[in-house]
């Protein structure tokens, strides 16, 4: 079987809602662009009938394909996506993003070679987030503590994110934490090795509430920088 052009990986928890309308509306958005591509669907821990709708849409569309971890971990399920992506190129979606104004600003940097990695950023100049106030702040929050503590020197680092896999896969091996964190780490270690990089602003209006609480994230948001810290910071990996 031959490699696409575009992988697309999309972490998927407890979406039965959603699923399989995001996920057929994104493919046929993709065909009409032209654009050779598959989409891995990341199910991780879902208690709801997630998996089935995913067979059922995947059996209806070879391009489509999805596999299944017992926890419910954003991070190592995103990780496992990109190590099995095929494509050249991959974006690593949000089931309930699925921006398509995103990809077609995104693509073409990286086919022209003006970035290696595109973040999509709630908190770039230009950008609009509609998400409550409070998760908002919490964005912030996070990304001057990557700043102060690990020298980021970005805007955001979690969501959207499209990229050169074989240029981004030493990175991904590289990385240690899994769970929101993973996302972070990939990001701030591509900034500190020189990878080219470009933050583009997204319009972010998510179509459903978030599946997991704000603040059932934060021990381990925090753990998980610490142990950046550590292994960045202290033994320089």
């Amino acid at each position: 079987m031959s490699s696409p052009h575009l992988s697309v990986v999309i972490p998927v928890y407890n979406e039965a809602s959603i699923v399989a309308s995001a996920g057929e509306e994104l493919a046929q958005e993709l065909s009409r662009r032209g654009i050779d591509f598959e989409i891995v669907f990341a199910e991780n821990g879902s208690t709801d009938s997630t998996p089935q709708i995913l067979e059922e849409l995947c059996a209806r569309d070879p391009r489509l394909r999805w596999f299944h971890s017992e926890e419910p971990n954003y991070g190592a399920a995103l990780k496992r996506g990109i190590l099995e992506a095929r494509g050249e190129l991959l974006v690593c979606d949000e089931i309930d993003l699925c921006d398509l104004v995103f990809y077609d600003r995104a693509l073409p940097l990286l086919e022209r070679g003006e970035a290696d990695l595109v973040v999509g950023s709630k908190a770039a100049k230009g950008a609009s987030d509609e998400r409550p106030l409070i998760r908002r702040l919490a964005t912030r929050a996070h990304n001057r503590l990557l700043r102060v503590t690990l020298g980021f020197r970005g805007t955001d680092t979690h969501g959207l994110k499209a990229f050169r896999r074989e240029k981004l896969l030493p990175v991904v091996d590289r990385c240690v934490v899994d769970m929101d964190v993973f996302a972070s780490e990939l990001v701030v270690r591509a900034w500190r090795d020189g990878i080219p990089v470009v933050e583009i602003p997204i319009q972010l209006h998510e179509k459903r509430r978030p599946s997991i609480h704000l603040f059932r994230r934060v021990p381990n948001v925090l753990k998980n920088v610490g142990k950046l810290v550590w292994v960045i910071r202290v033994r320089g990996d």
